[in-house]
Formats: C-alpha cells, structure tokens, sequence
C-alpha cells in the first residue's frame, strides 16, 4: 500500500505543475522525475535519467507513476478558480473571456500574473488542487493494487 508524506506529496505536485513525469520508488521511498515527452520532446535524456527508466522497465511493480492534469482538467481548474476565488465580477468576466479562446492557458495565467492581488492566490490554489490530484493518483495506484 502507497503512503506518501505531506512533504512528498507537496514535491510531486510542483513536479508536476513544471511538467515532468514522478515515478516513486516503493522501496526505497525515493522519487524521480523526468520531463514529460510531450512538454520536452527535444530533450535528451541524461544518462541517469536512462538509468531511472531501465530500472523503471525491469522492476514495474516497485515503481508508482505519476502524470500531470491534462488540458480539460487544468482548464476546469482555472475556471473554479474565476469562479470561486475572484471577487471582482470584471476580472471574472475577463477571466472567463480569456478561458473561451484559442491559447486559454496562456491568456489566463497573463491576467494573473499581471493582477498583483492574485498570482499569488492561483499558485497556492493550483498547487493544492495538485497536491489533490496526486492523492487521486496514490489512491488509484492503492486500488488497482489490491
């Protein structure tokens, strides 16, 4: 059975926000991180990083893997984010318009970072939503082995 600290829960979700892929190694209690391929598909991976994944390939079961949100996930984010954090109704509404668009990701984390008063609300509310999604993973992982 898989149980992680506060504190290795809290790396794997930073992990996992800049876009890597964290594999736990249950044995030792140890976790690795590479980038993800499709964030990083132009990078080599170090001969260390090889090292992890052969391990990886040899030994499955001593290894729990875990993926970032994907994009319909991370948008719902953003919007209960505008939906529930923001007071403003003209921020939200502007929010909400950034999020309707091609490269909502982009146009979203620009009204963000550009508010003062909320890049720093939307780090700690993603990086808890994360920290929530690794215990998602931690409980699938917990379930399938059973």
């Amino acid at each position: 059975m898989l149980s992680l600290t506060e504190k290795e829960i809290e790396k794997i979700a930073s992990l996992l926000q800049k876009g890597m892929i964290c594999f736990y190694q249950l044995n030792n209690k140890k976790i690795y991180h590479l980038p993800d391929d499709e964030d990083y598909f132009n990078y080599d991976l170090t001969p260390d990083e090889e090292d992890v994944l052969d391990e990886i390939d040899e030994n499955p079961d001593n290894y729990a893997e875990f993926t970032k949100m994907d994009s319909n996930q991370e948008h719902q984010m953003m919007e209960n984010f505008a939906d529930r954090v923001v007071k403003e109704k003209t921020f939200q509404d502007e929010l909400f318009n950034a999020l309707s668009k091609p490269k909502a990701a982009t146009g979203f984390k620009f009204l963000i970072d550009n508010s003062g008063k909320y890049n720093g609300l939307w780090s700690e509310y993603k990086l808890d939503k994360y920290k929530d999604w690794v215990l998602e993973q931690v409980d699938a992982f917990n379930y399938a082995d059973e």
